[in-house]
C-alpha cells in the first residue's frame, strides 16, 4: 500500500477554500449587484452620461472600503470570541482536568465510540495535547473555520472592486440611450459567470449556483430602477 501525505490529501478538499472563498463571491456579487444598481437607479433619472458615471465611482470606492472594513470587523469579532473560548478552556483544563476528560470522552462517545474506547481515545488525546483536543472536538475550531480578519477583508475588498468595475466599463462605453439595458445584460452576464466560477472553485452545484445569484441580482436590478423611474428627477 503506497503511503499517502495526509497534509496534501486534506488540502485537496474543497472547504480548505470555504473561508476566502465566501468572502471573495460575497463582495463581487455586491460590487457587481450593487454598482449596477447604482447604476441602473442613476441612469433612469439622468439625462446625461456624467452624473452616472460620479455615481458609480463613489460608489465603487465607497464600496470596497466599506465591504473591507465590515469583513475585518466581522471577522475580527469572531477571532475574538474564538480567544475567549480558548482561554476558559485553558482555565478549566487545569482546574478540572478530571472532568474535561469525561467530558472529551462523552463527545467521542456521542460520535458513535463504545465507551471504553471513547475513553481510551480521549486519554491518549489528552496526553498529546489537551488543549488542541477540545479545541477541536469540544469547541469546534480547527484551522479550516479558524478566523482570518486580514484574509477575509482583502479578498471582500478586492473582490468588490472587481466586480464594481464591470459595470463601470459599461457606463464609460455603453450608449447613453437605452444604458440600462445594457446594464442589465451584462450584469446578468457576469453573474452567471461569478456563480458558475464559485460553484467550480467550491465544488457545488453550478446550475444551482447560478439561478440564485441571477434571480437575486435580477431583483436588486429592477427594484433599484423603479425606484429611480419614480423619485428621479432628470439630471
Amino acid at each position: 500500500m503506497s503511503n499517502i501525505n495526509i497534509d496534501n490529501y486534506l488540502d485537496s478538499h474543497y472547504i480548505h477554500r470555504s473561508n476566502w472563498l465566501r468572502a471573495a463571491v460575497l463582495g463581487a456579487n455586491d460590487g457587481i449587484i450593487s454598482i449596477s444598481s447604482l447604476a441602473i437607479g442613476v441612469a433612469t433619472a439622468s439625462a446625461t452620461r456624467e452624473p452616472v458615471v460620479l455615481a458609480t465611482v463613489a460608489g465603487l470606492v465607497a464600496g470596497a472600503l466599506s465591504m473591507a472594513a465590515g469583513e475585518y470587523v466581522s471577522v475580527s469579532s469572531q477571532m475574538d470570541t474564538e480567544h475567549a473560548d480558548i482561554e476558559r478552556e485553558k482555565q478549566e483544563l487545569a482546574e478540572m482536568p478530571d472532568e474535561e476528560l469525561q467530558i472529551l470522552a462523552q463527545i467521542y462517545e456521542q460520535r458513535g465510540l463504545k465507551k471504553e474506547t471513547a475513553l481510551q481515545v480521549a486519554v491518549e488525546l489528552t496526553a498529546h495535547d489537551a488543549l488542541a483536543a477540545h479545541v477541536r472536538d469540544e469547541l469546534g475550531i480547527n484551522e479550516i473555520t479558524q478566523a482570518n480578519p486580514i484574509q477575509a477583508a482583502l479578498a471582500s475588498g478586492a473582490a468588490f472592486s472587481v466586480g464594481g468595475v464591470l459595470p463601470l466599463l459599461v457606463i464609460l462605453f455603453a450608449p447613453l440611450k437605452g444604458i440600462e439595458y445594457w446594464l442589465y445584460g451584462f450584469t446578468i452576464l457576469s453573474l452567471v459567470l461569478l456563480g458558475a466560477t464559485a460553484a467550480k472553485t467550491g465544488g457545488s452545484n453550478i446550475v444551482k449556483a447560478i439561478t440564485r445569484i441571477t434571480i437575486w441580482g435580477t431583483i436588486a436590478m429592477a427594484l433599484s430602477a423603479g425606484v429611480g423611474a419614480l423619485f428621479g428627477v432628470n439630471v
